[in-house]
């Protein structure tokens, strides 16, 4: 004949440590399955503010890149040839810069 280990787990469960230990047990494998999954995946919140973070590092480069490109504009119509060849290098970066910022609705 067998015996049935069950009701002398659940003896010994009730017993000393409690229903609540036994739950935490059973459900702590979940709890860290879950956990994994929450820090693997990017919520809709972090993946704004990210998008967010590079637009405004991208629109802080085209800033600087503007007043530079100025500046050498400047120097340029003062008939400094090297100015005139940074400024147009500059122009050419601040052309790609424009191609990833997209286009600001209308106010």
């Amino acid at each position: 004949m067998r015996l049935n280990p069950l009701p002398l787990i659940l003896a010994l469960g009730l017993s000393g440590c409690g229903v609540g230990t036994l739950v935490d047990v059973a459900t702590a494998p979940v709890r860290v399955a879950g956990k994994a999954v929450d820090m693997a995946t990017t919520s809709q919140s972090e993946a704004d503010e990210k998008r967010g973070r590079k637009l405004r590092k991208l629109e802080e480069r085209y800033g600087k890149l503007d007043r530079d490109y100025r500046k050498e504009d400047k120097r340029c119509l003062k008939g400094n040839d090297k100015a005139c060849e940074k400024r147009d290098a500059i122009g050419q970066e601040m052309d790609e810069l424009r191609a990833q910022i997209p286009a600001q609705p209308p106010r």
